[in-house]
């Protein structure tokens, strides 16, 4: 995934400022300065951290600046500093209320000043000027900076876009996005959630499971089969059942056990026999495995009539005994003797 970064930051926490403090129900004055500034995904640190003053935040000026690739300057016995980057000069006298974008006079909402030896600059205006897209969420008290200007996923199937991530009747649907809309993805959340940027400046949640679009990331991959695992794992010792029922979970047979979890976890609807699950996703080898995929093994006479959940280690979660139920067992030389096929889902 690649973030773009420009100018913007300032933005971050300006935005801490006005507009987004407008956006929050609680009083400017109650917010907590400890408060979380993502800048294209990533987490600023502040030495010192930013303070609201007559609803405007206030925030050190080098870190802000240094942390979008701006060449900055301080003229101490001026009390100037003077930001570059990209062909724009951003020039500001330090306690006024205008400054410079290459000549052209801005107004600022409160002047910056000195606190604990730090410069502090309010940089609502900045986010306006360089038009970059700033997010107050409320949900966790937290601002996402986004200067995204490439939208490199692509919506596969319909999704809503919401105001925080969670389950559906807990979050505010913004709109629905259609087939084939481009967005930029900010940042993952977990391994359900995803933070987008649309083509509008909207800037939102949508699902992070694989049937909704195109993004992938290693990061992500990773968390989805530790999610997909830790499900399973739930169903430990649920006694096995040749044909069992699909949809229930008092019991499961190999296939209707990896049916199920897949679509609980990742919205992926597998059929229901395994011999019919070998022939989606593609294929990867032994030495390929990752946490997640699935292995597939002669059984009962049949080419194909087992299969399990890769858990990563040697390991594979999977049904086949009344004994034991829903267990891990390791893949090992006799597993391989029958082993067919390996086949990757997401």
């Amino acid at each position: 995934m690649k973030m773009s970064t420009y100018f913007l930051t300032g933005a971050a926490t300006a935005l801490l400022s006005v507009s987004l403090l407008q956006a929050a129900p609680a009083n400017a004055a109650e917010i907590d300065p400890s408060l979380s500034v993502f800048l294209d995904g990533r987490q600023l640190a502040f030495q010192t951290q930013p303070v609201i003053e007559k609803g405007s935040s206030l925030v050190p000026m080098r870190t802000i600046f240094e942390a979008e690739g701006a060449e900055v300057t301080w003229n101490n016995k001026t009390q100037t500093v003077t930001a570059t980057k990209d062909g724009v000069i951003l020039t500001y006298r330090l306690g006024e209320t205008t400054a410079y974008k290459n000549q052209e006079r801005l107004n600022l909402p409160v002047p910056g000043k000195i606190i604990d030896k730090t410069t502090m600059v309010p940089l609502r205006f900045i986010s306006e000027t360089l038009g970059n897209v700033v997010k107050w969420h409320e949900y966790s008290g937290s601002i996402t900076i986004s200067s995204a200007r490439n939208y490199e996923t692509a919506v596969e199937y319909g999704i809503n876009l919401r105001v925080s991530p969670g389950k559906e009747n807990d979050s505010d649907v913004i709109r629905m996005l259609p087939k084939n809309e481009q967005v930029h993805v900010i940042r993952e959340i977990n391994a359900d959630w995803l933070e987008v940027q649309t083509k509008d400046d909207t800037i939102g949640f949508i699902s992070a499971k694989p049937m909704y679009t195109d993004y992938a990331s290693p990061a992500l991959v990773d968390k989805q089969a530790d999610e997909l695992l830790a499900f399973g794992s739930k169903f430990l010792a649920t006694p096995y059942e040749f044909g069992a029922k699909s949809g229930q979970t008092k019991t499961f047979d190999c296939s209707s056990f990896v049916q199920y979890v897949f679509n609980e976890v990742l919205a992926i609807d597998l059929p229901r026999v395994s011999y019919d699950q070998a022939l989606k996703g593609k294929e990867v080898k032994v030495d390929e495995l990752r946490k997640g995929d699935l292995l597939f093994f002669s059984a009962r006479g049949l080419d194909i009539g087992h299969v399990g959940i890769y858990a990563g280690d040697g390991r594979v979660l999977h049904t086949y005994s009344k004994v034991q139920g829903v267990h891990f067992e390791d893949f090992d030389d006799g597993w391989k003797k029958r082993f067919v096929t390996a086949r990757r889902l997401f």
